[in-house]
């Protein structure tokens, strides 16, 4: 008797020790932001790999990824917008992707990007809808439009994995308000946008996303000043383009400083350069649970794994090495 109860008590650790080790697996992030997709898809390109006609999702999942991240604007229609009149990256095309991401079994990181057009360290163009809006109506704003965005992907049961409440806002967001010249101001946007992503979960992670890939200095003083004035988030996330933000030395040394001197995790959640060695730094920072990396646009963009026509070039044979080493490998 006593035997078999040694022998039930071993098998129910073994089997905690498998569970605890497919979880860590599943928090390793290879992912990728297909945004561009349908636009792609409406031009009448199909995607392939060795001849065999797939959807592109399904085609990245085969190569290894496990995780897609969409941009989504706030009127991109509008005639100052990313796509006038069509409204890709709106509302309606970001639920018709998360259906088709969680179909796929895999999860999915939303972007938002506070602006009808794109958002980064060099625009981060007001709505339209909020240009009149005095400073507190646009908080509020960006509140009930990240509320009525999450409530409409929470209804149709494709709630995102992760969240970012902006898009690289090193150097702020909804200029001229909430420049990284007005620091308060923008602190107060952001807090909005929290606000906003708990109003609907309380558990989901939440990333604040900077451009300093390899910029040790402005990532940690961008970084405490959101802490010290009580911005709550989860995750660093990083950019990382050797054109802008450094070596990949550079990058090495500051993902493992961030990670020694703060506590929420690391993410490189857009790079197209050195994808080996983005992965392999990006998985080699130690002491982070949830690391791991998004190369932007590879379906069109600078370092493609498809051609334009949507063949798979031989860049897309990189990933499965990758998957094996660090999502699949058990550490």
């Amino acid at each position: 008797m006593k035997k078999l109860l040694l022998l039930q008590t071993l098998f129910v650790f073994l089997l905690t020790l498998t569970a605890n080790s497919q979880v860590k697996n599943k928090e390793n992030i290879l992912g990728a932001d297909i945004s561009f997709l349908p636009q792609l898809e409406a031009r009448g390109i199909v995607f392939s790999d060795q001849g065999v006609a797939k959807d592109a999702i399904l085609l990245l999942k085969e190569k290894g990824f496990n995780y897609i991240r969409l941009r989504i604007f706030v009127d991109p229609a509008a005639d100052s917008g990313y796509s006038p009149k069509q409204g890709f990256c709106d509302l309606a095309h970001t639920m018709a992707m998360a259906k088709r991401i969680k179909a796929a079994g895999m999860k999915f990181l939303l972007d938002f990007h506070y602006s009808d057009n794109w958002a980064d360290p060099g625009h981060q163009i007001k709505p339209s809808a909020w240009e009149k809006m005095s400073f507190p109506e646009m908080k509020e704003a960006l509140k009930e439009h990240t509320v009525t965005v999450l409530n409409a992907l929470k209804k149709q049961g494709t709630f995102p994995d992760m969240i970012q409440v902006g898009n690289e806002i090193n150097h702020g967001i909804v200029w001229p308000e909430g420049k990284n010249s007005n620091m308060d101001q923008l602190i107060e946007l952001l807090k909005e946008g929290v606000a906003g992503v708990r109003a609907v979960s309380k558990k989901v992670p939440i990333m604040m996303h900077i451009a300093c890939g390899g910029q040790n200095e402005e990532s940690v003083k961008f970084l405490d000043e959101l802490i010290a004035k009580n911005v709550s988030f989860d995750v660093i996330g990083q950019s990382y383009y050797p054109q802008w933000h450094g070596t990949l030395t550079d990058l090495k040394n500051n993902l493992a400083d961030l990670a020694k001197r703060y506590k929420q995790e690391l993410v490189v959640v857009e790079y197209t350069a050195f994808k080996k060695e983005v992965n392999d730094i990006a998985f080699e920072i130690p002491g982070k649970k949830m690391k791991g990396t998004f190369i932007w646009e590879p379906l069109n963009t600078w370092e493609k794994v498809f051609e334009k026509d949507g063949k798979s070039n031989t860049l897309i044979n990189v990933y499965p090495e990758i998957s094996k080493k660090w999502i699949e490998a058990k550490h």
